[in-house]
């Protein structure tokens, strides 16, 4: 039962209204001044969830008492009763964080619409959240289960994503898991599609298919440049399409986006194969061959895109006609961060600046070592916060918010998503597998065959061979991928983390969104 505390001079007067509310099952205390007002709250501020004062009391009149019990709580709703329609008072009310204002004389029936708006406002809308998910949880069901094209596939989780999105800022809780099944079920039928057609998008005789990693650049990016405004290419690395939505009204804040494309990362979706190829412009397969001393394969030592700046100049000079004045920036620590925000305005002196942001994979990784970050991490939402929280507040943003006043146009982009995996698959392998969980490099593995997508010619997908036997293969769905040695501890360990190499919808459909400074 929510309690009220009433604060009037004239309350006698207004006790039809009090049986109103008693019979609607509120419970009200009253005073009849302000003085008693603060009392009360004072004794009983833990039970009172929302005030009523009358702006014209004797005393202490109506501000006033605002002003102590807002000292007192700054969160307790407080809406304000007076006859006085004069701009100023209402100005002052509202300078004291009132929830609302009504005039007397008032009826019942407003005043129940107000505590309905104020203090049911989280339940109602949490309820319309349900209601409406409802009404077209059967409309996405029959579009996953109805034989989508790439297109019809990106819409499809975008509706998903934004039904995600509604029911965080609702707190429809009821909804969660529902929608959690719908989006494995999504899952499930993805990567039927993408077994049936990957090969099919990666061979270059066919052009068939979507927008991919090799081809992301040339086709959504080269485009607009070269028109005499500065574009900056931020590529946050892991960023999936629902961390993208988390920080886009951040941004909006500068930026107006212009158009909110896509990209299919390529398999495996991680950094070493995804990265390099939107650099490149090339499929790994390409990239060795063309470049056989910068390309390493997952068990050779050493860092695998420490050419990304070289792989994106050979591509430039492949795309463009005319010399093009370009830069890659590289940030994987604080002082790299420093050093961001220092140069931005240097940057716009270039046609092109790449800036590639190794945070969110950081934090992904961090996630699944550390216990807080196990913690403040634990689902989606908790994720999605995150990445918010990380954004609002990191070097980057500082530094795009230097760029206030100056005609800029801004790219932001990533080399592939993550999904929280689930469900543990057995693999065998001998000691050159790659110990990856969501793909695997080898030869003569042992897997169950329902829960991959095994290519054991890596050269039609665009992959190098490492040895002349080897296969790929890649999880479907939430998959994540154990040797039966400690397969329990390692089941516990990594089961509800964060990980990326496979194929789902969060990891391989990538946003790439065009702004412009406001």
């Amino acid at each position: 039962m929510s309690k009220i505390l009433w604060a009037d001079d004239e309350i006698d007067l207004l006790k039809p209204h009090l049986m109103f509310l008693q019979g609607k099952g509120y419970e009200v205390v009253t005073a009849t001044n302000g003085y008693d007002a603060v009392d009360l709250y004072t004794e009983q501020a833990s039970d009172i969830d929302v005030v009523f004062l009358d702006e014209s009391m004797p005393g202490l009149t109506g501000l006033e008492v605002l002003m102590k019990i807002k000292a007192l709580n700054r969160n307790v709703p407080v809406v304000m009763i007076t006859k006085n329609e004069a701009e100023h008072v209402m100005e002052d009310a509202i300078g004291g964080q009132i929830s609302d204002y009504l005039i007397k004389p008032v009826n019942p029936n407003q005043i129940l619409l107000t505590l309905k708006r104020i203090l049911d406002n989280k339940r109602l809308l949490s309820e319309k959240t349900a209601q409406n998910y409802q009404q077209e949880f059967r409309e996405i069901f029959m579009e996953i289960t109805g034989g989508l094209d790439q297109n019809q596939w990106v819409e499809a989780y975008k509706k998903i994503v934004n039904w995600e999105m509604r029911v965080d800022a609702n707190q429809a809780t009821g909804v969660s898991e529902i929608l959690s099944q719908q989006k494995e079920q999504a899952n499930t039928e993805f990567s039927k599609f993408v077994t049936k057609n990957y090969f099919d998008w990666v061979d270059r005789t066919k052009e068939v298919g979507p927008i991919m990693s090799h081809s992301m650049m040339r086709k959504h990016i080269f485009p607009h440049i070269g028109n005499g405004v500065p574009t900056i290419v931020v590529l946050l690395d892991n960023l999936r399409y629902d961390q993208w939505k988390t920080i886009e009204p951040i941004l909006n804040e500068q930026f107006r986006t212009e158009n909110e494309g896509y990209f299919f990362s390529i398999l495996p979706t991680a950094t070493q194969y995804s990265r390099n190829a939107i650099f490149a412009g090339m499929m790994p397969s390409e990239i060795e061959k063309n470049f056989p001393d910068k390309w390493k394969n997952d068990t050779d030592e050493g860092g695998k895109n420490l050419f990304e700046d070289f792989f994106l100049g050979k591509q430039i000079e492949r795309s463009f006609r005319k010399p093009v004045k370009w830069d890659y920036v590289k940030v994987t620590n604080v002082n790299h961060g420093k050093e961001l925000n220092d140069n931005i305005l240097h940057y716009m002196n270039n046609d092109v600046t790449v800036i590639v942001y190794n945070f969110i994979d950081m934090l992904s990784h961090a996630r699944t070592e550390m216990e807080v970050l196990k913690e403040l991490a634990g689902d989606e939402r908790a994720y999605r916060s995150l990445t918010r929280s990380w954004f609002l507040h990191s070097p980057l943003w500082t530094a795009l918010q230097k760029l206030e006043g100056r005609d800029v146009q801004l790219f932001v982009t990533t080399d592939h998503g993550t999904i929280r995996v689930q469900s543990p698959s057995k693999v065998v392998g001998d000691r050159e597998t790659t110990t990856n969980l969501r793909y695997k490099v080898g030869r003569n593995l042992q897997y169950e065959a329902r829960d991959v997508l095994a290519i054991k010619d890596p050269l039609k997908a665009g992959l190098p061979r490492p040895n002349i036997s080897s296969t790929f293969i890649f999880a479907k769905e939430d998959y994540f991928f154990l040797y039966p040695n400690n397969y329990n501890h390692y089941h516990n360990y990594y089961r509800n983390t964060f990980q990326h190499g496979g194929i789902s919808l969060e990891e391989m459909i990538c946003p790439v969104v065009r702004m412009r400074s406001k």
